[in-house]
């Protein structure tokens, strides 16, 4: 699989900026023409616009894996830009993301982006937390999300990220007058930012959205660029988050404990492979065939269907989700601690009820490694790293 297909070409990573940068930057002018003479096409447009940032979104997630391009330049270049547009620093998120590889399947270490509980913690809480905890995991919350998630804390990050780094240098100059300011930066760190690098990342993608922003309300009128961006950005990190969910948490979905967790059973048997229309998957580039992306996330989004074509007899046991079933897919929101399986509420209280256990989900789920072509624990970490 490394071999045959973790091969990023400069030319096709090119064409995929390309096709989404420019109708970004024309569908925004449209929006600036449409003003004043049709409220739906405008609001059409706007929602065009979200499909090309879910898409712009994922590129920037592929150029953190080095994978979009060959060119390591080129992948950061164009990763600072579309990190610009997702509204948060990527060098920064990519460092989370690769967390997120290392760990997948292995809910004692990462809980997946709806913070899941065991169905113990759920157990514990009263009914007014229970009752808050599942509406809170609505689908339909997913907008109020995508503002939480993309607009709105990574502004706030940087300002207190800003301020505890003035504090730190103002400290430690009164603490240690000889020492010079670039020392003292050096070793700055806080809960909002994890180094003085990642303080960088953090201000040069808001410095630069922030001008953006000002050009743009500039141009078209703050009340205008404002709200087609705030609905468009919404919209866009709505259906990230849930397609990104759907992918680990749904019926069943493979969910260990540290001991006894294995990488490739939790990409086969934790990771889905969503069936979706081909124009959706050219707007979420590729992300349905997570399952491969997974086994070797060096393969880039342009690889990832031939790569599932190839050895698809061999994924016979990846969970298959439809549009359709999406709704039902994120109503998984438990951790079943015993069964090493995502279950829904619903269900868990079926099964306290009854009381019944089916032994054979207590087995450990099949060990999908002895059936793949072996690759070299070394070579795989390299395109984790």
């Amino acid at each position: 699989m490394v071999d045959r297909h973790a091969r990023p070409d400069d030319v096709r990573g090119s064409i995929q900026v390309i096709s989404t940068l420019v109708p970004i930057g024309g569908l925004w002018y449209a929006v600036m023409a449409s003003a004043g003479r049709s409220f739906w096409l405008t609001a059409g447009v706007t929602v065009l616009i979200s499909f090309y940032l879910v898409r712009a979104f994922v590129l920037m997630h592929d150029c953190g894996h080095g994978s979009l391009f060959r060119t390591g330049y080129l992948n950061r270049a164009c990763g600072f830009v579309f990190g610009v547009l997702s509204g948060i620093p990527q060098p920064v998120w990519a460092q989370h993301h690769h967390y997120h590889h290392l760990t997948n399947g292995n809910w004692d270490r990462y809980r997946g982006p709806l913070n899941v509980i065991s169905v113990d913690e759920y157990d514990a809480m009263t009914r007014f937390q229970q009752l808050r905890y599942q509406y809170s995991r609505n689908i339909w919350l997913s907008p109020f999300g995508g503002v939480l998630y993309f607009i709105v804390p990574p502004r706030i990050n940087w300002l207190r990220a800003s301020i505890s780094l003035v504090r730190h240098v103002i400290t430690k100059k009164i603490a240690c007058p000889d020492t010079s300011i670039r020392s003292l930066v050096g070793d700055f760190k806080t809960p909002y930012c994890a180094s003085v690098q990642a303080y960088g990342h953090m201000l040069t993608n808001n410095v630069t959205l922030l001008t953006l922003w000002g050009l743009m309300a500039w141009s078209m009128g703050p009340s205008l660029f404002f709200a087609c961006y705030v609905v468009s950005t919404s919209l866009a990190g709505a259906a990230a988050i849930v397609l990104f969910t759907v992918q680990h948490n749904f019926e069943h979905s493979y969910a260990s404990r540290n001991e006894g967790w294995d990488r490739n059973t939790a990409a086969i048997e934790g990771t889905s492979f969503l069936v979706l229309p081909r124009w959706l998957n050219w707007f979420t580039a590729n992300m349905a065939y997570h399952h491969v992306h997974h086994l070797c996330p060096g393969i880039p989004n342009y690889g990832l269907v031939a790569c599932h074509d190839e050895y698809q007899h061999l994924f016979s046991a990846v969970t298959r989700i439809r549009l359709s079933q999406v709704p039902h897919s994120v109503r998984y929101i438990l951790w079943d601690t015993r069964l090493r399986r995502l279950v829904s509420v619903a269900e868990h209280l079926q099964q306290a009820g009854s009381g019944a256990t089916d032994l054979h989900d207590r087995t450990a789920p099949s060990d999908f490694s002895s059936q793949i072509v072996t690759f070299d624990r070394k070579q795989a970490d390299r395109w984790l790293l």
